[in-house]
């Protein structure tokens, strides 16, 4: 969630069915080549669901990244037993999406990957793809947080994203043994080359300095990476708007084609309170938690930038950090909580992080209170 250092991103016919499911993977190699409102369509999977019933040329289609807001969705829980509550993903999914969102990523800080087993990663973005395509949004991409420490390892996620419905792999760098690693990030360059050697689908290399012992890598290091035909993007939460305007304009000067409205080389920026900023140097949008909350503002402050109407997006902007702000502080405790309090849902996050007493969720309830507002009026 945050790119700073002084903080820690009713039942209905679509989902009968959602809850109790026991996700089995293929085990086969991937293939290369507001109120939550109800969803009008029949889930097809259920207790018996197996991932290879998801390889079809509808499933596995082509969905490029385009600029936009992009929003690393939550992962729900069901109270009590803190089961995977499929039917509150799939909902908020088809909420964001209706909100105009341009692409979802799970698997994210957000989405409490840490806190999820390897089958209900998988059952989580096959909820949300199925969501989607269900409510008639199958053009929408889902970007799936693959970071691991081994090179083996981050290859088969990604290769498990593939097979559970993602279109991109959003991948931190290895860090535990960085002591070991030789210099000049060499070994940092030869796992992102491996991995995407490997991938079924392209990478999206995730720059996030609190979330890897601080690593930071270098506007070279990433121009380099940007040059591997199966490494697309960059998403940027170390808030560094110079590297992101170096990463912007180098790999726009190096793509084969000029299309701003499909750039070869996505670069994004990782949290709601440096939107417009990140476009002034050259960026393609945000891949940022915010959006969970008041996805409509975020668009909104970036279609305004884009219309040449600045002073109403700063003014726009203002409001989406101050919220960004309170969203930063609580982390996905305080977001979750901001969400229940203000759309009824979200719940609370997998233990062993906290329930939040009366007092701070009503603190981070009023945090949000002017993007709430905000995002009604939109």
């Amino acid at each position: 969630m945050s790119p700073h250092n002084d903080a820690p991103s009713p039942a209905g016919s679509f989902t009968a069915g959602f809850n109790r499911i026991s996700f089995r993977p293929s085990g086969s190699p991937a293939i290369m080549n507001d109120h939550l409102m109800p969803v009008d369509s029949h889930s097809p999977l259920s207790s018996s669901y197996d991932s290879s019933s998801l390889e079809s040329s509808a499933f596995h289609m082509n969905r490029p990244l385009v600029p936009g807001v992009y929003v690393p969705t939550m992962c729900f829980f069901e109270d009590g037993t803190e089961e995977v509550d499929t039917e509150t993903i799939a909902r908020h999914a088809v909420r964001l999406a209706r909100a105009g969102v341009t692409g979802l990523a799970t698997q994210g800080s957000n989405g409490e990957a840490v806190h999820l087993d390897r089958s209900e990663r998988q059952l989580v973005t096959a909820t949300t793809r199925k969501a989607l395509d269900d409510a008639g949004h199958a053009h929408m991409p889902i970007i799936v947080g693959c970071g691991a420490q081994s090179t083996r390892e981050t290859i088969n996620l990604c290769r498990e994203a593939w097979e559970a419905g993602g279109d991109y792999a959003l991948v931190l760098p290895p860090s535990y043994y960085s002591g070991l690693f030789a210099p000049a990030m060499e070994t940092v360059i030869e796992f992102f080359k491996a991995v995407a050697d490997a991938s079924p689908i392209p990478l999206i290399i995730y720059n996030y300095p609190g979330a890897v012992g601080g690593m930071d890598l270098s506007s070279d290091v990433i121009l380099q990476l940007s040059q591997h035909a199966n490494i697309v993007g960059v998403k940027l939460t170390c808030g560094n708007t110079g590297k992101l305007n170096r990463v912007a304009a180098a790999t726009r000067k190096l793509s084969k084609r000029r299309d701003p409205d499909h750039p070869e080389f996505l670069v994004l920026a990782g949290s709601a309170d440096f939107s417009i900023q990140s476009l002034v140097a050259g960026g393609h949008g945000i891949l940022a938690g915010l959006a969970n909350i008041a996805p409509k503002a975020c668009i909104k402050t970036i279609e305004l930038y884009n219309q040449g109407k600045h002073a109403e997006a700063e003014a726009m902007q203002a409001i989406v950090s101050e919220g960004d702000w309170t969203a930063i502080q609580g982390g996905v405790v305080g977001v979750k909580a901001g969400l229940q309090g203000w759309t009824g849902y979200g719940g609370y996050a997998r233990s062993p992080l906290p329930k939040p007493t009366a007092d701070q969720a009503k603190k981070w309830k009023e945090g949000f209170r002017d993007l709430i507002m905000l995002e009604k009026s939109l």
